[in-house]
């Protein structure tokens, strides 16, 4: 995705701190890829989007890999107990909370996921508050010198 706000807002007036004078909550960081100049803004920590509709915000966002990683996932366990399992009553108890113990999973590790991935890609954060953001989360490593 293209910077949307682009060429408006060019005032020189610095007070928010997102891209092109668009005010970003304070746990949420902009990435940006040099070679294309494609920008992505994604919070940082729990993810209660996926917490509540588990793989659907990967859809929106366009990240089929980690939305393949977590469907992979959630069949695999499925099937394992599906395998393990011979009651239906028992089958119905460990099925909701397996589904309820993976979403938190995913509400947890989603975000991280997210922002590994694109690092990945070769985007890097776009200015000093979200490379600190990152950094202090743990996503974001500075790479090393040659």
């Amino acid at each position: 995705m293209q910077d949307p706000f682009k060429g408006f807002n060019d005032d020189q007036n610095n007070n928010s701190d997102g891209p092109q004078g668009f005010p970003l909550p304070p746990n949420y960081a902009t990435v940006v890829n040099p070679e294309t100049g494609n920008m992505r803004i994604a919070k940082v920590g729990f993810s209660w989007t996926s917490f509540l509709f588990d793989a659907f915000p990967s859809i929106f966002r366009a990240d089929w890999y980690n939305f393949l990683c977590m469907m992979g996932v959630e069949l695999g366990v499925q099937m394992l107990l599906l395998m393990s399992v011979s009651g239906e009553a028992q089958l119905v108890q460990y099925t909701s909370a397996l589904s309820f113990l993976l979403r938190v999973l995913w509400g947890s590790i989603y975000n991280m996921m997210y922002f590994k991935h694109l690092f990945n890609r070769g985007f890097v954060p776009a200015d000093d508050r979200s490379r600190d953001l990152l950094t202090r989360a743990h996503y974001w490593s500075q790479p090393k010198e040659k």
